[in-house]
């Protein structure tokens, strides 16, 4: 598509947005609903501006907050590793931490409530990618979001655990039990569905996590795994992490277009028809 190769600030509006004490740089463009799409590891990739960009072609408002690094750099292992040491000191963003909710989520209620301030609608929706793919969930907390997504949620790291502590590490999430039971009610109360996309060998984003929110949520959790294990049919290695960006594909009949998809119905739905 044309707008692939277009910088940023040709086609999105950048602001600041303030809460409390935190303050990052938000990009914005589109019209309809508002959806916030939550960059990963090593930042916004020019591959998730591409992401955002379909959406927004698709009919919505999308919120990019740029939380490290510049926005459109490609995916880089040494940028990675060097953003993921200062994170391991950060006060907003918990990367080990098991069964807490990272402080910068509060800043993402505050600004999903701008988004639907300015958007209208029944509400907004959300997508959290590696780091930030458990985020959606607590961010439910928020009466405005209708339309969490969580895409190989990487958090916490189960980098140190061995043993039976690897499991329970596998297993936890990123939310705290508090935010967990406002997200279990709001979700039962209100039929609410939670859609979760990771490839299946993916080591980051370990299977257990995925049986923790099918235990905690039921059929209100709809899981889409793309095979990625020895001879699956797209050649997918076993290394695949990146749904939406570094690791996708737009070409029809891709499982990842399947899953673009398939989210991109889920906010139709509950974005669109609804309102």
């Amino acid at each position: 598509m044309r707008t692939a190769h277009t910088p940023i600030e040709n086609d999105f509006t950048r602001f600041t947005f303030e809460h409390e004490e935190s303050d990052y740089p938000v990009y914005r463009s589109g019209t309809g609903p508002g959806i916030l799409i939550i960059h990963e590891l090593p930042g916004m990739l020019f591959e998730t501006i591409v992401f955002a960009r379909r959406l927004r072609d698709a009919g919505f408002t999308v919120y990019m907050p740029l939380f490290f690094g510049p926005p459109g750099r490609r995916f880089s292992g040494p940028a990675t590793a060097a953003y993921s040491l200062r994170l391991c000191v950060s006060r907003e963003f918990y990367l080990f931490q098991r069964e807490q909710t990272s402080p910068i989520v509060e800043w993402l209620k505050a600004l999903c409530r701008l988004a639907h301030s300015e958007c209208g609608g029944p509400g907004v929706g959300a997508i959290g990618m590696c780091l930030t793919g458990g985020f959606a969930l607590p961010m439910l907390v928020e009466p405005s979001m209708l339309a969490p997504v969580l895409s190989q949620p990487s958090m916490p790291a189960c980098t140190f655990a061995r043993g039976a502590d690897k499991l329970s590490c596998a297993r936890a999430l990123d939310c705290s039990p508090e935010d967990l039971e406002v997200a279990k009610r709001r979700v039962a109360d209100e039929n609410l569905t939670i859609p979760g996309f990771k490839f299946s060998h993916d080591r980051l984003a370990p299977d257990a996590r995925f049986d923790r929110l099918r235990e905690e949520f039921g059929e209100a959790f709809v899981p889409f795994v793309i095979d990625s294990g020895p001879g699956n049919a797209q050649d997918y290695p076993e290394t695949s992490h990146a749904v939406f960006s570094a690791h996708y594909s737009h070409k029809p009949g891709t499982p990842t277009r399947e899953a673009f998809d398939r989210l991109l119905a889920f906010y139709q739905e509950r974005l669109v028809a609804n309102s």
